[in-house]
């Protein structure tokens, strides 16, 4: 929770920034309702379309989730990238901006925060696209050295 804390508050001086036009005119950005706080800011990882579904039904809890013919959108709050490396068949859109294909709001969460958790999100569009997990970005050694 520290980690994640202090990654999003570098990040926010390294600059992620959330241009009001997106940072380009092929990209939308996913609008959330009103009552919803995102407090904890905004991602959004896609999957394909054909995933939808299954990934919605085995989820333990589902934010708001966006769709169109493409592709399915999960907001998830602002750095859960960090030091996860979702399969190739996601994709991974910083400040929820994803590409224009008019995507539209299919669920609200019963809560009062639009967010997907990311790591049942991760698990499951690892199961479901056949991709081991890998909690750490590659290249890095994963044990810790003995002293």
């Amino acid at each position: 929770m520290l980690r994640n804390a202090l990654s999003l508050l570098l990040g926010a001086r390294r600059g992620r920034p959330e241009e009001p036009d997106g940072g380009a005119p092929d990209r939308v950005r996913l609008p959330l309702p009103p009552a919803l706080s995102a407090s904890l800011g905004c991602d959004a990882v896609g999957v394909p379309a054909q995933y939808g579904f299954r990934l919605m039904s085995h989820l333990p809890r589902a934010g708001c989730v966006f769709a169109d013919a493409d592709r399915w959108w999960w907001i998830v709050p602002a750095g859960s990238d960090l030091d996860l490396d979702w399969p190739e068949q996601a994709s991974y859109a910083a400040g929820a901006y994803v590409p224009a294909g008019r995507p539209r709001l299919i669920h609200t969460p019963e809560s009062r925060t639009p967010y997907t958790p990311p790591i049942p999100l991760f698990l499951m569009v690892c199961q479901v696209t056949g991709v081991a997990p890998s909690w750490g970005p590659s290249g890095r050694p994963r044990a810790v050295p003995a002293p």
